[in-house]
């Protein structure tokens, strides 16, 4: 299995152990090509939309090469490290204890070789999934808006794009991808069905489509 797992992760180029390294999450201005999918609307735009969409088609691929060394396992295994949020320990376990009793296609585990991590700090631009346009990327939690804003319910939104799920603004504080749009009073931390649904399906498609591209069969 260590062959195949060799192979795979030649073919699909992947280095996001080396990729997601420490970078000060407010070193530099942001490039043409880096996104921040924030908990409220100021990073929102098509670009945006579509590098997070990347960060977490390589959080997929990274999970999918290691599930096909267990390939009869039920769900794709994400794993996190979580040392560079020690602040946010609390909240981080809630939001994968939440995700991991809502979804059935993919669990969410602390661990070493990790697909992405967490890391904690002010910011202005406050918390966001962030990623450098090329596949890396790690979530970041601001310690002002934790205290302005729900902070298990900002923490399982930021984990909602690593599992696949865009921002929608505009939606009602029922729908955790609303983010900060509903206003400070909102604190519900649970996906919607619509959202559940969403990361279930993202997941299943994942599986069918790296078990077809590399012949691995699961299950």
């Amino acid at each position: 299995m260590k062959r195949t797992r060799t192979a795979i992760s030649a073919a699909l180029g992947l280095g996001l152990a080396a990729a997601l390294a420490a970078v000060p999450a407010t070193a530099s201005a942001q490039t043409a090509d880096e996104s921040f999918a924030g908990y409220t609307a100021w990073s929102q735009s098509e670009a945006n939309d579509a590098n997070n969409k990347a960060f977490f088609e390589a959080v997929m691929e990274s999970a999918l090469e290691k599930h096909a060394e267990n390939p009869s396992a039920k769900a794709v295994t994400v794993t996190y490290d979580a040392s560079q949020a020690p602040t946010f320990a609390g909240e981080i376990a809630r939001s994968t204890q939440i995700w991991n009793a809502s979804v059935s296609n993919v669990q969410l585990t602390e661990g070493g070789n990790a697909d992405f991590e967490y890391r904690e700090g002010n910011d202005p631009r406050g918390s966001y999934a962030y990623t450098d346009g090329k596949g890396s990327g790690y979530i970041f939690l601001d310690y002002a808006q934790n205290q302005q804003y729900d902070s298990t319910r900002v923490t399982t939104h930021e984990t909602g794009h690593v599992l696949g799920l865009p921002d929608n603004y505009s939606g009602p504080c029922s729908e955790l991808m609303s983010g900060g749009g509903p206003g400070t009073s909102c604190t519900n931390a649970q996906p919607d069905q619509n959202e559940i649904n969403r990361t279930n399906q993202h997941w299943a498609n994942g599986v069918s489509a790296f078990a077809k591209k590399f012949d691995v069969k699961f299950r």
